[in-house]
């Protein structure tokens, strides 16, 4: 019998649980280790967060679930790993603290054979100084307890500008390093949607502020796509796209601080800005969750697992070298770890080797630029891809990685909601593929342009809602849930 535990139940854990479960036998055990006690689809939390869902519509309880399927759950905090085992435990184990009422504060060390972490991020609000909502000076639309409490501060909002007061609102990313600049551009343009819906134009300034170099950059470099016939950039894409919804936008912007009415912001000329707003929602910067790891004589090797932003190496060129020098082959394929050769990261656990946009500074010497998003579509792919590697592992005794998912091979499709409406919703759809350019293989573009495309309309907002339920349908594994893709 094998025993494979799982750090972590969003997209990629849950992913590689459900994958693991269904091609294992049930001889072998499956285990989830997270904090939280429901999954969340993320990308739906935009709509909780404009009050166009509630949060059960997003969310729903893994137990059941898992009870189900036969994978044991821990409602529990990954603390550290122990890859090698102790004097007093011979075999690999993961110590955890319980979240679980019942059980809170208590710990226990949990065994295994193979382990997937799949944390994914911590939410580093604390990295920019007035950053987060509890502090009160800015939202958040990360988790769908913030988006819920984004919508009461939202209304709040719509309230003043239709008692007729204008009111400044700021979307971007609050880091000089954030990534994840999807969620709030979907967010900033379903606001204008909103606003315009209420006829409070004249009520409301929209601002767009990001540390991309140009709009359209979201963290993967910008793209070339094709649009009705036309080859066009995203950032052409996506300037058009705000400034119909009345956006202004502000690029190359590193938030340095907030506080409760002003933002200031340092850009790449050097020059420090204040930006005053009634209104703000900004995407904090990530880091891994600080798990630690100990060998079996308890000295501390975090170090040769984790990379310094507490991410986890896998099978990547992490050498440092000059951004021309770059290559589609540095990015991992198996995340297996290099160290242990029964750990793995999957999604956002796992530490990229360098970015994809190009790495920008300003004159005083700050980073400001985003990191490679790998949420979504990506973390799934991953999880499942690990998941499959680490069945065929168990039942076929193999060292070998039958199935790979480099992002530098791997398309992603994403789905941008515009506004919300059966009637008048609007969407931007775009797949690019690959996602880590390649130029060697694709010299002119980065990407192949026969599978980057773009398009936005009504019928985006449809597909957006579909997929929507799809996913959920897929996550609580209802039935022929597997042939579902991710």
């Amino acid at each position: 019998m094998a025993t494979v535990a799982i750090l972590g139940a969003g997209v990629s854990g849950h992913t590689a649980a459900l994958t693991l479960r269904k091609n294992l036998s049930k001889k072998h055990q499956v285990i989830v280790i997270s904090p939280n006690s429901k999954y969340q689809w993320i990308p739906s939390n935009i709509w909780v967060g404009i009050g166009r869902m509630k949060s059960k519509q997003v969310t729903f309880a893994l137990a059941p679930v898992y009870k189900r399927m036969g994978v044991d759950f821990h409602q529990a905090k990954a603390v550290s790993i122990h890859p090698e085992g102790d004097e007093h435990i011979n075999s690999p184990y993961v110590t955890v603290a319980y979240t679980e009422e019942a059980k809170q504060g208590t710990q226990e060390k949990i065994t295994y054979d193979y382990l997937i972490n799949a944390t994914g991020p911590k939410l580093k609000f604390e990295a920019t100084e007035g950053l987060g909502p509890e502090l009160g000076n800015c939202n958040s639309v990360c988790t769908y307890q913030h988006a819920e409490h984004t919508w009461q501060n939202l209304q709040e909002t719509f309230k003043k500008m239709e008692d007729g007061q204008k009111q400044t609102i700021v979307i971007g990313t609050g880091h000089a390093m954030a990534t994840c600049q999807g969620a709030a551009f979907e967010y900033v343009l379903n606001i204008a949607f909103e606003v315009r819906k209420r006829n409070l134009d004249d009520m409301a300034e929209l601002v767009w502020l990001t540390n991309e170099y140009e709009v359209g950059d979201f963290g993967m470099g910008g793209a070339y796509v094709k649009r009705n016939g036309y080859i066009t950039s995203t950032t052409v894409f996506t300037e058009s796209i705000l400034a119909e919804y009345g956006i202004r936008w502000i690029t190359r912007a590193g938030v340095q601080k907030i506080s409760k009415d002003t933002i200031t912001y340092e850009t790449l000329d050097g020059e420090m800005h204040d930006l005053k707003f009634d209104f703000s929602m900004l995407i904090p910067s990530f880091s891994g969750v600080g798990l630690k790891s100990f060998n079996q004589h308890g000295h501390d090797i975090t170090d040769s697992l984790f990379a310094p932003n507490g991410f986890m190496k896998v099978d990547a060129d992490y050498t440092s070298k000059p951004y021309e020098q770059w290559d589609a082959e540095d990015w991992p394929s198996t995340y297996q770890s290099t160290v242990y050769n029964n750990l793995y990261a999957a999604g956002i656990a796992f530490a990229p080797p360098h970015a994809i946009s190009k790495p920008m500074k300003s004159k005083n010497g700050t980073p400001i630029s985003p990191t490679p998003p790998r949420t979504g579509m990506p973390s799934g792919v991953i999880g499942k891809v690990v998941a499959l590697n680490i069945a065929n592992k168990i039942k076929h005794a193999s060292t070998d990685h039958k199935h790979r998912a480099s992002m530098a091979k791997m398309g992603a499709a994403c789905v941008v909601s515009a506004g919300y409406g059966m009637s008048k919703g609007m969407a931007a759809t775009m797949t690019v593929f690959p996602i880590v350019q390649n130029w060697k293989k694709y010299p002119r573009w980065g990407r192949d342009l026969n599978y980057t495309v773009g398009e936005a309309g009504l019928a985006g907002h449809w597909i957006k809602l579909m997929l929507h339920y799809l996913f959920l349908y897929k996550a609580k594994a209802r039935p022929f849930w597997w042939l579902i893709p991710e």
